[in-house]
């Protein structure tokens, strides 16, 4: 399948997990990709465009999303996947705990987006597509830092489609559940006993598994895609049945 020819994608996030797993998704369907991110230690494809990229910057947006436009010879994609963490309830962070993330999970996705806007205006299809979580619409216990960064990317998304959509820009975000991401190795690997949690975790998806990357990159690409022309303002759950199925 080759959707993606001829097409300049950049993936914020993208040298791990759910953003290395859609970067090389997009490749093999034709896709020019430039990965946007803080740390290259875990990537595998060395072919694809390497750009060093703070999203808590707006400097380092800028500058990284002009060099990779540069060279993939403009952007018809933008996915804004690039995010980090918290645990604990409403009083586990303090404040500058809070700026942090806010500042990379949802100030992040502005400071890139209104520098790729530019290049997107020029496109014949573009798109792009937010990574937001299962946690935006339903409540899991010790995550209101991360809920409140990804309920505001939900509402971030929806509002993002409404401002553009007369441009022919489609926005469009992924709600994944609990994905088998190295974040998460790493959140199990602090538990007290990392195979009781892994298996909470798991249990309280109905299909009882976690998220694979893979899978919420073929969502990604299924957003992005010009052959979804008509898809935008839409948040697509990959969560194993988390929000919409009760089985119990």
């Amino acid at each position: 399948m080759n959707d993606f020819d001829g097409l300049s994608a950049v993936i914020t996030g993208g040298a791990s997990g759910i953003g290395a797993a859609t970067a090389a998704l997009l490749a093999s369907r034709g896709a020019r990709v430039g990965v946007l991110d803080r740390s290259y230690v875990e990537v595998e494809q060395t072919e694809l465009l390497q750009v060093p990229c703070d999203v808590a910057d707006g400097a380092s947006c800028t500058a990284a999303v002009e060099a990779a436009a540069a060279v993939l010879g403009g952007i018809d994609i933008l996915v804004n996947n690039a995010g980090i963490g918290a645990v604990g309830d409403i009083a586990a962070n303090d404040d500058d705990e809070w700026m942090r993330v806010l500042s990379v999970n949802v100030v992040g996705i502005a400071r890139i987006t209104r520098a790729a806007l530019p290049f997107l205006r020029k496109s014949a299809h573009p798109a792009i597509v937010n990574t937001c979580s299962v946690v935006a619409t339903v409540g899991v216990p010790q995550r209101a830092l991360y809920a409140a960064s990804k309920g505001a990317v939900h509402a971030l998304t929806l509002a993002m489609a409404a401002d553009h959509v007369r441009e022919g820009i489609r926005v469009n975000g992924v709600t994944p559940g609990t994905a088998d991401t190295p974040w998460v190795g790493r959140l199990l690997g602090q538990a007290d006993d990392p195979e009781a949690a892994a298996a909470a975790l798991r249990a309280r998806q109905p299909m009882g598994r976690l998220v694979s990357a893979d899978e919420v990159a073929h969502a990604v690409a299924y957003l992005a895609s010009p052959l979804s022309g008509s898809t935008t303002g839409t948040m697509l759950a990959v969560d194993g049945g988390m929000s919409g199925v009760r089985i119990g």
